[in-house]
């Protein structure tokens, strides 16, 4: 079932967006008079097909793409053969080259366009929650790449590149992780120390199951839900119940509760409690896996900020292109060998894992938007077969008043999909390959 839902949103998600890409293409074609053959979202073979006009609306059965076919326009289809005769008026050939880039750049602006309208309608919805950084008053735990970039359990993080820190998710913030000469200031013994973000961050980050995850807030926490039926039940722990100590070692935060858990994994230990301001002992049996079976409930104080439609417009437009900002300072990073394209590109079914196993309707839509906005991006690149790669040839007639010959274009076309294809099986691989290593 955990499966069944990660591939849903993913094919929910591209549906959505290949859907409203290949639109742009097709309207913007239909303005100029253009004479649209097709309409596809996924490839064949087909599900469905319908014909309304001159245009058939087509359904494949592999959800992992879309086209829209345009009379006489070189394309993924490869079909020249109308080509050889004379152009026709409502073909793409035939049309001024300012109104071929407007249909080539079609889908990318829709797509800008709806990573915009997604951020806009979350900010508006459902604001913005957060930690204040002065909740994060105990400091931070720090895990092994923690550590190793430098930090230390109990380090107050006071500053993210030389700005206060205001908002403890900061800390993961693409200024943090992607900027060149980052750094890290945090109060330890009293002393204010810098920690500078070395350059292979992402990929030690994109390497591990903790993800960026690298220092988070030390919580204090109580007992919330108990298991029915499990060994904190059977002993008599309750909700609302304050773990002090296990095997007499103290345990304030749940990361040391964790680790004492772990640390007696198999075994039974004794735990004192706090319930009604009374001291209470326990005899506890740990699982092999070093669970009791409750859910803790975390003490820090979360805020929630509320935005007018007046403050969200520009601070969701924002929040979209930031998107295409850090896909920037990401292939930055791969282009100058700082980072593994292996560990920080992936494929469906990396795209699949982001959408996770459980579904709520704002983390749908926040992955859903930064995937339009990866998808306007990635168009952009220009290599021939994509969007871009159609616009830098016609930026080229525009400027210099010459149009490429169709031959070329059809080399480049085939030149293109060999790429794509490529990168596509690479993704897919590499996919695989991580889940299985």
């Amino acid at each position: 079932m955990d499966i069944v839902v990660m591939v849903g949103q993913l094919i929910l998600g591209l549906t959505i967006l290949v859907g409203l890409h290949e639109l742009g293409h097709m309207l913007a074609a239909k303005w100029f008079g253009m004479r649209v053959e097709k309409y596809a979202i996924g490839f064949p073979p087909k599900v469905f097909g319908k014909k309304i006009g001159e245009t058939e609306y087509m359904l494949g059965m592999i959800p992992l793409g879309g086209f829209v076919k345009i009379s006489g326009m070189v394309d993924e289809s490869m079909d020249t053969e109308a080509l050889k005769e004379e152009p026709k008026p409502w073909e793409f050939r035939s049309k001024p080259a300012w109104q071929r880039l407007i249909v080539m750049m079609g889908g990318i602006i829709v797509n800008v366009i709806t990573g915009i309208v997604i951020y806009i309608a979350l900010t508006f919805n459902y604001g913005e929650s957060y930690l204040p950084a002065s909740e994060a008053k105990y400091g931070v735990v720090a895990n092994e790449i923690g550590k190793d970039i430098g930090f230390q359990t109990g380090d107050r993080i006071i500053a993210v590149n030389g700005h206060q820190l205001e908002r403890f998710e900061d800390v993961y913030s693409m200024d943090a992780l992607l900027g060149r000469d980052a750094f890290y200031t945090v109060e330890r013994d009293g002393q204010k120390v810098d920690i500078k973000v070395p350059a292979n961050l992402m990929d030690r980050v994109a390497d591990n199951k903790e993800r960026m995850f690298f220092v988070q807030p030390r919580q204090p926490f109580k007992v919330g839900q108990v298991v029915a039926g499990s060994a904190a039940s059977k002993a008599g722990l309750q909700k609302g119940d304050f773990i002090k100590k296990v095997n007499n070692e103290s345990v304030m935060f749940f990361h040391e509760f964790q680790q004492a858990l772990q640390a007696n994994a198999g075994k039974k230990v004794s735990m004192m409690v706090e319930r009604d301001g009374k001291p209470i002992k326990l005899q506890v049996e740990v699982s092999e896996e070093g669970t009791i079976g409750f859910a803790p409930v975390q003490m820090l104080q979360y805020a929630t900020r509320d935005y007018s439609l007046g403050e969200s417009i520009p601070l969701g437009t924002e929040q979209a292109f930031g998107v295409i900002t850090a896909n920037l300072k990401g292939f930055g990073k791969i282009f100058r060998g700082e980072v593994s394209a292996s560990k920080s590109l992936s494929g469906p079914i990396g795209i699949a894992q982001i959408f996770g196993d459980t579904f709520s309707w704002y983390k749908f839509w926040s992955i859903t938007g930064m995937l339009s906005m990866v998808l306007a991006f990635m168009n952009f690149l220009p290599i021939p077969a994509l969007d871009g790669g159609h616009v830098v040839f016609l930026t080229y007639e525009m400027i210099s008043g010459r149009k490429p010959s169709d031959s070329f274009l059809e080399n480049a076309q085939k030149v293109g999909m060999v790429i794509l294809l490529g990168l596509m099986a690479f993704a897919i691989f590499n996919d695989v390959f991580k889940i299985i290593f």
